[in-house]
């Protein structure tokens, strides 16, 4: 059952009820009983929601149409302003309307009842939905304006009446050229469309979930109509969809695969988050199933792996990089996302650490030294995701991986977004910060914490538990002097149990990427990536406090988060040895910053 505070509940029913775990906090004002499924109810009642918070702007686009949201759970308004609000997984995008809208009220119903709103009318949804950078207009595929185009022919007698009628409220609004692009659609049938120049099939756990494509110059997303849910939701017109743009490679593999055209980015076609992507329909289910076989932790002592190593490794003629770069010439390989050297691998029951190639399964992650004065980069990473654990930090499992023929050593971590067994059933995916926020990758270092904050409450399963997960980990990113603690190292997970119909929990992820990047030549002086409490450098004990605040975080519970951190920093120090220069260099910097808290 839905809650509004103010229309179907007062605020103290609803002070009382989340106190005693009756009802979840969605957002403001809007509540969902702790029995029902959040994301059904907030689906069903879309229209309402949407009223109740924005109740000066009307239905456009697919919404005005269908009178619903879109299949991938996307809700149009038109308004004063252009926003957007996450309320789990649906996304209600308000797009600024021109200067002489055209609505009408129409009855709608819901569970709850029937009720009036506005929308666009047909005419003018119609001209809407050639607006070349609107998201409300791309959301009507061709097949929808034909349709609507026979209606106003048949509403208005004849096509040159609906051409006039298009013609006077395109100069009403300035809609110039949308009103040219409606009158050869109405005046001239369409023809049959040439085929996209190339058309991919995305599957996740096996399921084909939609078509991409590109027709040369812009992406197309069509979503498959599916029984249950879908980590991926159309982005802005002509990009590709902001979770499989997170999914692509970036930096250094990037540079190796070297694509020469947006197509090409589409170089794979097995991808983090269990997301295949191929031409061949039947790699959907033919690829394998990325599932846990050995377990990291059971290969592992003093935190050095102590299974077998059969990875790749240099000869008298290449280097490990060399090698490395070769595993991806096979489109089977899978493809990695973020700038460090990094190889997929498999870690089978025996304990023997492979690479991943077409028939296994893709469980690890190898991080090798990067050299050119990186070479302890794996060494302080997996001091810091030592240090992470030792504070509370719900950490991914990883270990030191000893390199033959003299390399450094390299850090192999175990992947947290695929399935546990072969009994697993469970549905999983995990999405970046950046990809939430529909941001592009280059633009990561953008924005605040706090905005981090807002747009996880809007999307997760336990907001508050969350929000205090991601001050504390900002909080610990600062104790670190951790400069690369962005938008794509911070992440949920969604998890749907078989069978479901929606994600019954998105929870921020574990760490999985956090190292002192102040001790490596170059980075000296480096700052937080996102900004807190209006800083990215010199914060004080305060200035956190206050961002707690900010985040709706109680004071109280701020400081102890922070006092904490400190205090367990603090003893995981009292015992440890460097094992190598850099890693004394960061835990002199640990110090530093614990004692800069406790002044």
């Amino acid at each position: 059952m839905l809650h509004l505070v103010g229309e179907t509940i007062d605020k103290h029913r609803v002070q009382y009820g989340v106190e005693t775990g009756r009802l979840v906090r969605i957002m403001r004002g809007i509540h969902v009983a702790a029995e029902d499924d959040a994301d059904a109810v907030l689906f069903e009642h879309a229209l309402r929601i949407a009223a109740y918070l924005y109740p000066n702007t009307y239905l456009c686009g697919f919404s005005a149409e269908r009178l619903a949201p879109t299949p991938d759970r996307r809700l149009f308004l038109g308004g004063r302003r252009n926003a957007r609000t996450r309320l789990r997984d649906l996304e209600i995008i308000q797009t600024r309307a021109p200067d002489a809208p055209e609505t009408e009220p129409v009855q709608v119903a819901d569970p709850m009842g029937d009720f009036s709103v506005r929308r666009s009318t047909l005419r003018f949804r119609y001209l809407e939905s050639f607006r070349k950078r609107s998201e409300a207009g791309a959301s009507m595929p061709l097949e929808m304006q034909v349709d609507i185009a026979a209606r106003l022919v048949e509403a208005a007698a004849n096509q040159q009446e609906a051409i006039i009628a298009c013609w006077r409220l395109g100069e009403a609004n300035g809609w110039r050229t949308e009103a040219a692009c409606g009158e050869r659609l109405i005046a001239t049938p369409p023809r049959e469309t040439p085929l996209p120049v190339a058309t991919f099939h995305v599957g996740w756990h096996g399921e084909k979930v939609g078509l991409l494509s590109h027709d040369g110059s812009a992406w197309r997303w069509k979503p498959s109509v599916i029984e249950g849910p879908s980590p991926v939701r159309t982005g802005l017109p002509g990009q590709l969809p902001p979770f499989i743009e997170s999914l692509l490679p970036e930096g250094w593999l990037e540079r190796v695969l070297k694509p020469t055209s947006q197509r090409e980015r589409i170089s794979g076609k097995r991808y983090m988050s269990n997301i295949v992507i191929s031409r061949e329909e039947d790699d959907l289910q033919d690829l394998p199933a990325d599932v846990l076989e050995g377990r990291l932790e059971s290969f592992v002592k003093k935190g050095v792996f102590a299974g077998g190593y059969a990875g790749p490794a240099p000869s008298f003629d290449e280097t490990l990089e060399d090698r490395l770069a070769g595993l991806y010439a096979a489109a089977t390989t899978p493809r990695l996302s973020g700038v460090q050297i990094k190889a997929p691998v498999n870690l089978s029951h025996d304990g023997m650490l492979r690479p991943v190639q077409a028939q296994r399964a893709f469980t690890h992650i190898l991080k090798p030294s990067p050299g050119a004065g990186f070479e302890e980069l794996p060494l302080v990473e997996a001091a810091c995701l030592e240090a992470a654990r030792a504070c509370g930090i719900d950490t991914a499992v990883h270990a030191l991986v000893p390199m033959p023929d003299d390399v450094p050593d390299a850090l192999l971590v175990e992947r947290f977004d695929i399935r546990q067994d072969r009994n697993d059933r469970r549905k999983i995916a995990m999405e970046d910060m950046a990809s939430i926020r529909g941001v592009a990758p280059s633009e990561k270092y953008q924005g605040s914490i706090e905005q981090v904050a807002r747009v996880l409450r809007g999307v997760s399963s336990d907001a508050e538990a969350d929000v205090v997960a991601l001050f504390r980990r900002s909080v610990f990113a600062w104790l670190m002097a951790d400069g690369d603690f962005h938008l794509k190292n911070m992440a949920v997970l969604r998890v749907a149990p078989d069978g479901a119909r929606n994600f019954l929990s998105v929870r921020f992820a574990p760490a999985f990427d956090v190292v002192t990047t102040r001790v490596f030549p170059g980075l000296e002086t480096d700052d937080l990536a996102l900004s807190l409490a209006g800083k990215r450098s010199r914060l004080s004990f305060a200035d956190f406090v206050r961002a707690g605040v900010t985040m709706g975080i109680d004071a109280h519970l701020a400081r102890d988060c922070i006092e904490s951190l400190c205090a367990r920093l603090g003893m995981h120090l009292e015992d440890l040895e460097p094992v190598s220069r850099r890693v004394a260099g960061a835990l002199e910097i640990w110090r530093q910053r614990i004692e800069s808290l406790s002044s």
